[in-house]
Parts: structure tokens; C-alpha cells; sequence
């Protein structure tokens, strides 16, 4: 399958298989604590933006027989969410529950990377380039290769920590923190991209360290409670509503703005949705921080969070839109790639259709 084919100019990109242990699965203490706030949150949490009857009727002509294309001939796919113009323009739920938590794998790795440029923006994290044993002195005396004492957050982010890393096409699970960090490295940090199921637990520990408290904590104060999202499951990985995958990638188009408040800095939003690198596999296309990007010569280009099976969140700048999709994750589900043909012959379509219309 072509991502090519999405984006005029851009490469092939085939997707392989990527997995990774969600950065909040060490993180599952105080529950009764967690649901309080979570309801609190959702209550005081902003929303999309109310569609007025024009946008509705334009929605309405845009994705006109989508769902049930979705139905019959797209039996991997199991929900849709598209944004446009900052309200949601077509939802669909293969099962009919729109707050169904759903698995989404790698992307997990993109929401991570706003995680961390909002306690950036907070002033908890002083600067990308801190060296992580100064965040996680336990880790100095784990790896000999003084190299690894220069391995910053920024390293992590990009994907270039350096570690040896065996498995190109990101399948392999990550170790313990320990075992992760006592790797040898191949390279000196910064120099190569290497992509690493390891480094979310490592860059999820020193966020904890960071901000004083387990990494899935701060992401409900600071995340799930702005942006009005359900409270995400953490149990078999990051499981969430497919419209706050679209929230997420919403937040990234504003530029780190939701409502009236600012929540993590444009400049960080423009460094992780920009090529920091040239990327590689499992994807195929550059890198930001946690973010892939399309080749473009766009003001500002495409960007899209990517997880193994079909799990997307894409952010297209030029039309103001953003498409969030989960599939079925199974072997046979990637072969068949049922996700990008949607997107190719009919999700790109509708939302550009939709977008040309205008504001109603």
C-alpha cells in the first residue's frame, strides 16, 4: 500500500509491523483517585466546536454513503472519527459504541511526545537537551559506555538514543528500564535513527521524575481532562476513544492551543511535527518527535501518529482536518492494509471534499 498516493510528492511508504509497550502500563496506582479526577476532568473539559446546521448539512453531503462502504467492504476497520474545521464532521463505530476504548498501539509513542512538551511548557522539564541520568541517576552506573551519559530527552524524542537495537521492523517488546538502559550503544547519540520500543518506558520514566509523578497521572491533570477525553485504559497498552485520538491530533493542528488555553508551546508543536531526521523503518518516512511526517513543500506539512495494524491519527494543515482510524490488529490485517485503502480511495477524498466547502 501507498501512502504516496495520499500525498502528491510524497514516498512509498510501506507499513510493517510495530508494537510497544504503552508508557503507562507501570503506572496503575491510585484508582479510586484516578476515576475521581477523570470525572471531574470530563466535566470541566473543552469540547469540538457545536457544528451549525450548514455544517451539518455539508458534513452530511460530504461523507454521503461512507458508512456503509466502511461496513461491507472494509471489514478490518472498526471505527472512523474525521475533524474538520475544528468540529466532527463523520463518526463510525463498526460496533456502534463510540466510546468504546480502543487499541492503538504505537500511537501511544505520539501521544507520549505532547505528554512530555507540555510539562516542557509547564517549566517541570527544563530543556529537551537535560541528559536523562540527570533526571534517573539509577541508570548511571547500568551501562559502562559513557556515551549513555549523553543521551538527552531530545535523543529519545527523535528516535537516535543510540542504542543497539536488533529489530527494524519494530516488533520486538521492550525490557525492563534496567535492561533497556544496560544496552550497548551502536552509535553515538543523536547520530542515527534507530526505532526503539524501548525508549517510551525510558522517556515515560524520566517524565514521572520530571513532574513528581507516575506518568499516567499527570497525562489525565494535564490531557485527558483539558481536552475533555474518556479516561484512557492502560491494562494491554494505551486502549482510548477513536474521537480523542482525534482530539489529540486536533490539539497538534492548534498548534498546542485547546479552548482558551495554551497547553503546550507552538514552537515544541512546530519541532515534533517537522523532520528532525530522516526516519526509516517501520514507516518509511522522516521523523519529528514521536510524529512521522510527509515530504512536502507545504508551509506545513502532513503529520501522522502511526501504530502497528492500522491504528492512525493524521493531520493534514492545508484543509484543516484531521482523520483518526482503528483496525483490527491482527498479521492479517496489516498484509490486507484495509486502513490505507480507506484513507486512499475514500477518507482523503470526503475530508477534502468537506474542507473546500468552506466555514458555514
Amino acid at each position: 500500500m501507498r501512502l504516496s498516493s495520499l500525498l502528491p510528492g510524497a514516498v512509498v511508504v510501506p507499513i510493517r509491523r510495530m508494537t510497544s509497550r504503552h508508557f503507562g502500563a507501570s503506572c496503575r496506582r491510585n484508582r479510586l483517585a484516578a476515576l475521581v479526577l477523570a470525572s471531574f476532568s470530563l466535566a470541566a473539559g473543552a469540547q469540538w466546536r457545536t457544528p451549525t446546521p450548514q455544517d451539518k448539512t455539508a458534513d452530511s453531503a460530504a461523507f454521503e454513503g461512507i458508512a456503509q462502504v466502511i461496513g461491507e467492504n472494509f471489514s478490518d476497520v472498526q471505527s472512523v472519527v474525521v475533524a474538520v474545521k475544528g468540529h466532527m464532521a463523520f463518526q463510525y463505530d463498526r460496533d456502534g459504541n463510540p466510546d468504546a476504548l480502543r487499541d492503538v498501539q504505537s500511537v501511544a509513542k505520539s501521544a507520549l511526545a505532547v505528554v512530555v512538551g507540555m510539562a516542557l511548557h509547564e517549566g517541570r522539564i527544563k530543556s529537551l537537551d537535560q541528559p536523562v541520568v540527570e533526571l534517573i541517576p539509577e541508570l548511571l552506573p547500568l551501562n559502562a559506555d559513557p556515551k549513555s551519559r549523553d543521551i538527552t530527552l531530545r535523543h529519545l524524542l527523535t528516535m537516535t538514543a543510540g542504542f543497539q537495537v536488533n529489530d527494524p521492523a519494530g516488533t520486538a517488546r521492550a525490557g525492563t528500564l534496567r535492561e533497556s538502559w544496560a544496552r550497548p550503544l551502536t552509535s553515538p547519540p543523536g547520530q542515527t535513527f534507530a526505532y526503539d520500543n524501548a525508549v517510551p518506558d525510558i522517556l515515560a520514566a524520566a517524565l514521572g521524575k520530571a513532574v513528581g509523578m507516575p506518568a499516567a497521572d499527570y497525562v489525565r491533570q494535564q490531557l485527558v481532562g483539558p481536552l475533555g477525553m474518556a479516561e484512557p485504559s492502560y491494562e494491554r497498552g494505551l486502549r482510548v476513544r477513536t474521537q480523542d485520538m482525534a482530539r489529540l491530533g486536533q490539539l497538534m493542528l492548534q498548534n498546542g492551543r485547546w479552548g482558551d488555553r495554551q497547553l503546550l508551546a507552538a514552537s515544541y508543536v512546530e519541532e515534533a511535527t517537522t523532520v528532525r531526521n530522516a526516519g526509516g523503518l517501520p514507516v518509511s518516512l522522516p521523523y519529528g518527535f514521536m510524529w512521522w511526517v510527509a515530504p512536502s513543500k507545504a508551509p506545513r506539512p502532513t503529520f501522522l501518529a502511526s501504530g502497528y495494524g492500522g491504528q492512525f491519527i493524521w493531520v493534514y494543515p492545508d484543509m484543516d482536518a484531521v482523520i483518526a482510524v482503528t483496525s483490527t490488529v491482527s498479521n492479517d490485517g496489516v498484509r490486507r492494509g484495509e486502513a490505507l485503502k480507506l484513507m486512499r480511495t475514500h477518507l482523503y477524498a470526503a475530508a477534502h471534499k468537506r474542507a473546500a466547502a468552506g466555514d458555514r
